[in-house]
């Protein structure tokens, strides 16, 4: 199925920012567009639009790319941080009305992905240790995201055959790595996957230049290389 794609000035109209400005975050890396066949005209792909225009994704954003400094509020240094965090969050998940049902599962997701990324940066960051975990449960939107080795490069260690990102986190969605199937560690992704697949859950993540976007009704699994390389991991999820 073919991408929409939007003109520069339906995309700065979209995100309420000048085209000079886009221009810049396109020079910088921060927005990327898409420029067909070699000219010179900027196109951006609407999802990327959708995604970017989270507020709590562009703090996630400008932080994993550039080391932009945000409020300590949304930064767990540690795992046990992360999970206090997020028992503070399934409470306020817990009283939101219609979610009685569907509240465990979204904390599942948030949880495995969080975990996934201390797991497999354990001693091993790069240099800012911990995610980034934000909400905004009126919104019914969460975002992660890590400045760690990222899923190419971690899966590499057992699968050394691994040479892209699309690939490393196809494996990572789909495979048991370790080969003993009811161990947690390193298999998280999987799991994520079956819930967004089955519940109204949708989900973006990206590592490297590799993205699965999950959404809507009629949801199927696919890997796909993006316009962007993001450092480690980021995920947004919507319910």
């Amino acid at each position: 199925m073919e991408e929409n794609l939007l003109k520069i000035s339906e995309a700065a109209e979209l995100l309420g920012v000048s085209i000079d400005t886009l221009r810049r975050w396109d020079e910088s890396g921060k927005l990327v567009a898409i420029k067909k066949e070699g000219g010179t005209h900027r196109f951006y792909r609407e999802k990327d639009i959708e995604i970017f225009s989270s507020d709590l994704f562009k703090l996630a954003s400008d932080w994993i790319r550039q080391g932009t400094e945000f409020p300590g509020t949304f930064y767990c240094p540690t795992s046990a941080e992360f999970q206090a965090r997020l028992i503070k969050m399934e409470r306020l998940l817990m009283e939101k009305a219609g979610f009685e049902e569907l509240y465990s599962l979204i904390v599942l997701v948030a949880g495995e992905i969080g975990d996934n990324s201390f797991a497999h940066n354990l001693g091993k960051w790069p240099d800012t240790p911990g995610i980034f975990f934000g909400y905004d449960i009126p919104k019914s939107t969460i975002v992660l995201a890590d400045r760690g080795l990222g899923i190419l490069e971690t899966l590499r260690r057992v699968r050394p055959d691994l040479s892209t990102y699309v690939k490393a986190v196809e494996v990572a969605f789909t495979e048991f790595v370790s080969g003993r199937a009811p161990e947690k560690r390193g298999n998280g992704l999987k799991l994520v996957r079956e819930v967004v697949l089955t519940k109204p859950i949708d989900l973006f993540f990206t590592s490297g230049d590799a993205e699965v976007y999950l959404k809507g009704a009629k949801k199927l699994f696919r890997v796909t290389r993006g316009s962007n390389v993001v450092r480690g991991c980021m995920a947004k999820i919507n319910f």
